[in-house]
């Protein structure tokens, strides 16, 4: 059976930015950070924390409450981004990708990256 996909707030990405870039730090030290670039108090930090780990997202390990994520960075942007389309572009990657490239300035590089990219997918 497929794992539930694991939906994260804006809050609880911050928790995740640092331990993907960390890889594991102890709760106090994540409250620590918290606090010193958000503003969070440490009982909303360890709250977060605690959320996290019942959605499965974060690992808890003993001794010294240590966190660890249980969810890449990756597997996160492709869910989000998945909700996201489904939400504004009823799911349509080529609705989505014809709205906003229309609207963007691209540089000659970037036109030839998207479509190696293109080229890539083609059967």
């Amino acid at each position: 059976m497929a794992q539930p996909e694991i939906r994260l707030h804006e809050g609880e990405l911050n928790v995740m930015e640092l331990l993907w870039s960390n890889k594991a730090l102890a709760a106090k030290d994540i409250s620590k950070i918290i606090k010193e670039y958000i503003g969070w108090e440490k009982n909303t930090t360890y709250t977060v924390i605690k959320r996290l780990i019942e959605k499965g997202a974060v690992k808890r390990e003993e001794p010294g409450f240590i966190c660890r994520a249980a969810i890449s960075k990756r597997t996160v942007q492709n869910i989000e981004t998945k909700a996201l389309l489904n939400k504004l572009y009823n799911g349509s990657l080529s609705t989505f990708l014809n709205e906003y490239l229309k609207n963007q300035e691209l540089s000659r590089s970037e036109i030839m990256e998207l479509e190696r990219i293109v080229g890539e997918k083609r059967f």
